[in-house]
């Protein structure tokens, strides 16, 4: 168990070491989880998403970024960035979720684990940056809380669609990355979450990493005090009970059990803002080739953050260049 110095109203580890973090066991899903699920990747692989590429915004790292924007289920149209190695063709695609807040730029998830690699960055719908839709609240707080009065309409569903949404207007942009397997996924907290409940149903992508994932066993979330938009949902929750029977369909620990290919998380001991059985939750579930990266902390600003963050990326360079 690792603790820090903090002015939290509340344990950011939970009380809870590592031992006690790997026993957390996902949710049982909803007789017609994967139903859901697989009827929803059906409409958002049936999109046209009509990608269009604008103007080299920025150059580094051995990439030229790209405004872009391409269109996602309900005919909304979305933007982001896309990333182009700037010698010779790109022999890997990467489809990179962001965290709650979205995304101004590509900031930190540039560079790529791979050289010679592409990469979309979409914001999907609601998120700061080029995501904001009329209507979806953009803070985390009310984003989380869009919709959840039912599966249909949560708009954390359509988050996860925009991504697959997101790999189609990659591949369509570089026709070498089409088909099956030839895609990874990088995501962070709110984009680890998305990409646990996106991956379990997409044969695209061959190799994923998950760092910090948010939304693993909610019916624990909601019994943990957080600084993130769990505590939205733990508000919501204690005024409309009923709201557990849809959070089921959106458990990033139950999609996971269903998540067969080589995944790398990287989870968390003390984290304010996505409580660590909920991180561990989902790597636990995993029933393929797995990979743990056990970080001192989440969410919050440290000493040795840095180099840390150091052995993530050397990790992940390593974890994708064996599987991608």
């Amino acid at each position: 168990m690792t603790s820090f110095a903090h002015d939290f109203p509340f344990d950011p580890a939970y009380g809870r070491t590592l031992d006690e973090l790997l026993r957390v066991e996902a949710p049982t899903a909803p007789g017609d989880f994967e139903a859901f699920w697989r009827a929803r990747h059906r409409e958002a692989r049936a999109v046209v998403t009509a990608p269009e590429l604008g103007p080299v915004e920025e150059e580094r790292d051995g990439l030229r970024l790209h405004a872009v924007t391409f269109t996602s289920v309900g005919g909304v149209r979305l933007g982001g960035w896309v990333a182009l190695p700037v010698d010779g063709p790109a022999e890997h695609g990467f489809v990179v979720g962001h965290g709650y807040g979205g995304r101004e730029r590509p900031g930190p998830d540039v560079p790529l684990p791979l050289p010679r690699s592409a990469a979309i960055l979409p914001c999907v719908r609601g998120m700061g940056g080029r995501g904001l839709v009329p209507g979806i609240p953009a803070e985390a707080a009310g984003h989380v809380l869009h919709g959840i009065d039912a599966r249909d309409t949560y708009v954390i569903g359509d988050c996860v669609a925009d991504l697959w949404c997101a790999a189609s207007a990659l591949q369509e942009v570089l026709p070498q990355l089409a088909g099956p397997a030839r895609l990874g996924y990088l995501g962070e907290s709110f984009g680890g979450g998305l990409g646990a409940l996106a991956l379990p149903w997409d044969d695209r992508f061959r190799a994923a990493q998950l760092t910090v994932p948010t939304f693993g066993n909610h019916p624990l979330r909601l019994t943990l005090p957080c600084a993130g938009s769990g505590e939205s949902v733990r508000a919501h929750h204690r005024l409309h009970p009923a709201v557990t029977e849809v959070l089921r369909y959106f458990d990033a620990a139950t999609a996971a059990t269903r998540l067969e290919l080589p995944t790398l998380v990287a989870a968390a001991l003390f984290d304010p803002a996505v409580p660590p059985p909920g991180q561990f939750a989902v790597y636990n579930a995993l029933p393929g080739p797995r990979e743990l990266l056990v970080l001192r902390a989440g969410h919050f600003a440290y000493r040795g953050i840095v180099e840390e963050t150091a052995g993530l990326v050397a990790r992940r360079a390593r974890f994708f260049g064996a599987h991608l």
